[in-house]
């Protein structure tokens, strides 16, 4: 796992990443070992579907098989959307982003980012 330098970008490849997220945690950003790039994560919002019934959303960042939270149990009210990143975050190879609600089909993630090398 390397953190490559990103002074001299030769390429930035905007990209999205969509999922209905279950009760499991699931991948959302992959960024592979040894993929020579770094991902920059700009946005990610989670919306709740369910029209009366509010869900919880756990969110981590993974790095060597440790999940850090960036979200833990938060509650999304129904038929609503959260941003639940204020300030742009970046994974380096290895690095990954989960999801997992406390409830199947009741939040949608979205996550806006680029991939840089």
């Amino acid at each position: 796992m390397a953190a490559p330098n990103i002074v001299n970008v030769a390429t930035i490849t905007g990209k999205i990443a969509l999922a209905n997220v279950t009760t499991s945690f699931a991948n959302l950003v992959v960024n592979t070992a040894a993929s020579g790039k770094v991902f920059k994560v700009n946005a990610l919002y989670v919306t709740n579907v369910d029209g009366s019934s509010n869900v919880d959303i756990s969110i981590g960042v993974v790095r060597s098989s440790y999940s850090f939270a960036l979200a833990n149990t938060v509650t999304v009210p129904a038929d609503s959307t959260l941003d639940m990143v204020s300030k742009s975050i970046y994974l380096e190879e290895g690095d990954f982003i989960e999801v997992k609600a406390s409830a199947n089909n009741d939040a949608l993630a979205i996550c806006s980012y680029e991939e840089l090398s």
